[in-house]
């Protein structure tokens, strides 16, 4: 490798690039509060779409100042095994499937069922 390729510069330490003409993108500081009055400063585009809640270095949920409240209405409710069983079968079925059930296991283990 050449010596006077690399001579006279400071690897990584400066830019070969001058910031003249160089023109930043529209910014805008976002504003967050979380609920113990922590608050948190976000720099968005001026284009991006700001979300209504930002998680704080500390880990805090913080809302968005002069924001809406997101909406949690719609969240769906966490449907069990046994929701969706029962959105299959009825009681009386279920009812009727386990005796089945469990007379065919006693049957196997050699078992009678006392009435």
């Amino acid at each position: 490798m050449s010596d006077r390729s690399l001579r006279g510069m400071r690897l990584g330490a400066q830019s070969m690039e001058t910031e003249s003409g160089v023109e930043p993108a529209p910014r805008q500081r976002v504003e967050y509060r979380c609920e113990d009055g922590e608050q948190v400063f976000v720099t968005f585009s001026s284009e991006a779409e700001i979300p209504p809640v930002w998680v704080s270095k500390t880990g805090k949920e913080a809302l968005l100042v002069d924001g809406e409240r997101p909406d949690t209405s719609n969240d769906k409710a966490v449907r069990t095994h046994w929701d969706m069983l029962l959105e299959r079968r009825s009681l009386p079925e279920l009812e009727q499937i386990l005796e089945d059930r469990l007379t065919l296991l006693r049957e196997r283990r050699g078992e009678r069922r006392s009435a």
